[in-house]
């Protein structure tokens, strides 16, 4: 059992995160004590469902429980509404809401609780947490997810995962009039880990109207089994792309959701991988921060590209992410133009290699390392 680097709070808060993150083993070891509903469970989840005042009578049976964690929050949202009573009628009550999907908090238009809630995220493990166990090349394939990793046998809880969002979510919350078409988008999404979205292109491989692309794109972010990265546009100099960049939430569950064939080169499917687990890192730190930070990408339109642009208080990162462990002049080129435009960003180029050098007023440096460094709860290393 890992230690997670995520702190428990006094305040209520929402704690958000997909299936498998480990929200619910940790709440368990941070509230020993706590009144637990469990929406998940088929009776619990009737109970409520059928009518959220009777958690106030629940409650008013439990005089001395004033942490209530409530797991899955998202199953019955007009829960809100009666905890967003209690809360202000009384002060001394703590609410942890869990969550692995947000769309029917968005789709009601759920307030949050109006701010006296925080809003606090799960994320797969970071390599920091792992530690002397984190290794890039298995990571890579497995990815960071607590429920693969604790597995005797991992590789089959990845290949189940996405059957079990298919099944559990999907279908049974009725998100999509045609299951086999989803898991079809699904398949062909693993070919645009780490690369734009073109929903045009996408449609037309699935056989499925544009439209029905653009939904099953949200109900991917809804389900936060997925993100999208904007262009970095702050005072352009050069003519931008206007395309997103699309990543799973996890490089493992890009991997297992990414069909084989005798004809694949390892480097098509390690070299997605090997961007998606720094973009999930850097992703996971950023939902940690309590000050606003960006997480984008860059290229132009004559497909000049940065792999990710760090922005906020007092960092400004430029990431270039190379799958080799040699570093090679043209390897460096887009960060070098980038540095024309913002010469007050830091470059930084990440490689398979074991060795820190600095080419060009860029920092080529191990990836490895580079992903022990990151912790949520530090500022990101100044890297020399």
């Amino acid at each position: 059992m890992y230690k997670r680097f995520i702190s428990a709070h006094k305040q209520s808060y929402f704690l958000f995160g997909p299936r498998g993150t480990g929200k619910t083993t940790w709440l368990k070891q941070s509230y020993p004590n706590a009144y637990w509903i469990d929406l998940l469970d088929p009776e619990i989840f009737r109970f409520f469902a059928a009518g959220a005042e009777r958690l106030r009578s629940v409650l008013e049976t439990h005089p001395e429980q004033k942490i209530v964690v409530i797991d899955e929050i998202q199953k019955v949202p007009e829960l809100l509404d009666v905890i967003h009573s209690l809360i202000e009628e009384d002060k001394s009550y703590q609410f942890i809401m869990t969550g692995s999907s947000s769309r029917k908090l968005r789709k009601q238009g759920v307030n949050l609780l109006g701010g006296r809630a925080l809003l606090k995220f799960m994320s797969p493990f970071f390599a920091s947490e792992l530690d002397k166990d984190f290794n890039l090349t298995e990571n890579l394939e497995l990815g960071m997810l607590p429920i693969v990793l604790d597995s005797p046998v991992p590789r089959e809880v990845l290949r189940a995962y996405g059957g079990i969002y298919l099944k559990e979510e999907v279908q049974a919350e009725g998100l999509v009039r045609n299951v086999g078409d989803f898991a079809r988008f699904l398949e062909t999404m693993s070919f645009s880990h780490a690369s734009l979205v073109n929903t045009s292109n996408i449609a037309r491989e699935c056989q499925i109207a544009r439209k029905t692309v653009d939904s099953y794109l949200i109900i991917l972010e809804d389900l936060l089994l997925s993100f999208q990265l904007q262009v970095f546009r702050r005072k352009a100099k050069r003519n931008l792309i206007s395309h997103t960049k699309f990543y799973f939430f996890d490089s493992g569950v890009y991997c297992s959701l990414r069909p084989r064939s005798l004809h694949d080169v390892k480097s098509e499917i390690e070299g997605p991988a090997l961007e998606g687990l720094v973009a999930q890192h850097l992703k996971a730190w950023i939902d940690a921060q309590t000050e606003n930070y960006s997480l984008n990408f860059w290229q132009t339109r004559s497909k000049v590209e940065v792999d990710f642009v760090v922005s906020g208080p007092d960092c400004f990162l430029a990431i270039e992410v190379k799958n080799g462990s040699t570093v090679h002049p043209k390897d460096l080129r887009a960060l070098e133009i980038f540095m024309q435009d913002y010469p007050s960003a830091q470059a930084l180029l990440l490689y398979r290699g074991k060795i820190r050098i600095k080419e060009k007023n860029i920092l080529c440096y191990p990836i490895d390392e580079f992903l022990m460094q990151i912790d949520p709860r530090s500022p990101l290393p100044e890297f020399q």
